[in-house]
């Protein structure tokens, strides 16, 4: 292992990956092979890596799959594993009420991201920034196929800018949730990252961004979930730095 810190993390595996269907219509989401291994044991094992020494998988959607294929492939070494099991779906935050005594910062990761994000990094920012909830963020670059007008409320064109390229900072998935955050989450409702963001900045409170431009792929889509896996086999080592300190 890398750095350690104790930490408990939560891995998001409920979701019933709609935006992958039809493959995920009778297969789990986290189970998605990437080369030759579930994206799911690929987070686990980086969050054990990272410090992590128990990881609480959210699971709901074809749960027992996830369960048996986790239970099957045997121990990760370090790592205390246990279930959120939903018997409703909560959405990317709602699961969080689930959590037993959370008294210490909690990592929480969508179980369908692949990166080569640095997990103890991500804690440590939270923690010198005193904030209520860190996201982790990455840049993204988009370009619009066609040529963008600016037109005046009178109907002129008054700017022309042929495909150009807009840039956002977007959520990469990954969060680190104070205590107080985790405990006053209402048990048993449905609430998504985005309003519990929005909720903390109405009342004032720190959220924090960690800006990084590691690798990291959101494998949702199709397109995306074919480029991780074509880019998976170069860079393993980085992915899976578990692998080349047991080598």
């Amino acid at each position: 292992m890398a750095k350690g810190n104790g930490l408990r993390a939560v891995v998001l595996a409920g979701g019933r990956g709609t935006r992958l269907a039809p493959y995920t219509m009778l297969f789990p989401k986290p189970l998605i092979p990437i080369g030759d291994l579930p994206i799911l044991e690929i987070v686990l094992r980086q969050l054990r890596w990272y410090g992590c020494s128990e990881a609480l998988v959210s699971v709901g959607h074809l749960a027992p799959l996830i369960e048996t294929y986790l239970t099957t492939r045997g121990p990760i070494e370090g790592l205390a594993i246990d279930y959120l099991r939903e018997s409703k779906p909560l959405g990317t935050a709602g699961a969080l009420s689930m959590v037993p005594s959370v008294d210490e910062d909690l990592l929480v990761v969508n179980g369908d991201v692949l990166t080569a994000l640095d997990y103890s990094e991500v804690v440590r920012h939270h923690r010198e920034q005193g904030a209520a909830l860190t996201i982790g963020v990455h840049p993204i670059e988009q370009q619009i196929e066609l040529g963008v007008l600016t037109i005046a409320p009178s109907g002129d064109v008054v700017g022309y800018v042929e495909k150009p390229v807009t840039r956002h900072e977007c959520s990469m998935g990954v969060y680190v949730c104070s205590p107080e955050v985790v405990r006053e989450i209402e048990p048993d409702q449905p609430l998504d990252f985005p309003d519990l963001v929005l909720e903390l900045i109405s009342r004032g409170k720190k959220v924090s961004a960690y800006r990084t431009d590691c690798y990291w792929v959101d494998i949702g889509r199709e397109d995306q979930y074919r480029r991780a896996s074509e880019e998976f086999p170069s860079m393993r080592a980085v992915l899976l730095p578990d692998e080349g300190a047991n080598g």
